[in-house]
């Protein structure tokens, strides 16, 4: 099932999203999205509401440097174990909104990812037994404003700008993530393309990583990674990423 989170003409609600291609429905949730959902009956087509974040998350732990190409084109070596840095939920906007560059910075780069979502959540959770443990996937745009990451030395200012966590467009609950395509585009032009096949550490391994250090709760979000291909944003420039069977997730580009 495909959740997502809407404005429709009488406000907000979770919906399910029906159909395929362009030929999309959003199919109004009563309650418990995220569990055993029921629905109003009502209907519309997704052309006539707007997408949203899917959900806020709790905390948003993201892996560095997981692809060794995209490692590779940053001067650094592949690190042994996971890397991992926390964005804070602030940063969270949903599909077609802005990313706002700040001013304090001369360059702000996308780097698409796939997102997983906690479903159980626990701590100290074994790689056998994390599969049970995920809600569903969605696509996330971990962006970064690459000059701070370098001068401060760690990430939290570089990577935790309102606007840096584009989610979306949904969150999808029946999905194989092993190995589909992750591509990024701006203005209509392929920057990044790769496979999830090529992480370095699995999302099983992530989790149990993650879990042995903090609780994971349900809705938190799990960055597993951007592939090679990064690259600057201007204001003016949209930027789409792709993960296949996932969808697209859309966002323009603004000054702040």
């Amino acid at each position: 099932m495909r959740i997502a989170r809407i404005a429709q003409p009488d406000g907000l609600a979770f919906a399910a999203i029906e159909g395929s291609g362009d030929d999309l429905t959003a199919v109004e949730i009563a309650e418990d999205p995220f569990a055993n959902p029921t629905f109003t009956g009502r209907r519309w087509p997704l052309a006539d509401v707007r997408l949203l974040a899917p959900f806020l998350p709790p905390k948003i732990v993201c892996i560095g440097r997981n692809y060794a190409e995209h490692a590779a084109e940053l001067g650094h070596e592949v690190p042994d174990a996971p890397l991992m840095f926390l964005k804070p939920n602030t940063a969270v906007i949903g599909p077609n909104a802005e990313i706002r560059l700040p001013a304090v910075s001369e360059r702000v780069d996308f780097e698409g990812e796939l997102a997983v979502v906690v479903g159980v959540g626990g701590r100290d959770i074994p790689a056998a037994k994390a599969r049970q443990s995920i809600l569903g996937y969605t696509i996330a745009n971990d962006v970064t404003a690459r000059d701070l990451q370098k001068t401060d030395g760690q990430w939290t200012r570089a990577k935790g700008f309102d606007t840096f966590c584009p989610l979306g467009p949904w969150v999808e609950t029946e999905f194989d993530p092993d190995d589909v395509a992750i591509r990024t585009e701006v203005d209509g032009v392929l920057k990044q393309d790769s496979r999830t096949s090529l992480l370095l550490h699995d999302i099983a391994e992530l989790i149990e990583y993650i879990s042995a250090v903090m609780t994971l709760r349900p809705l938190d979000v799990i960055l597993t990674g951007t592939p090679a291909g990064v690259g600057p944003l201007t204001a003016g420039q949209t930027v789409s990423v792709t993960v296949e069977g996932l969808g697209t997730l859309t966002n323009t580009v603004a000054n702040r």
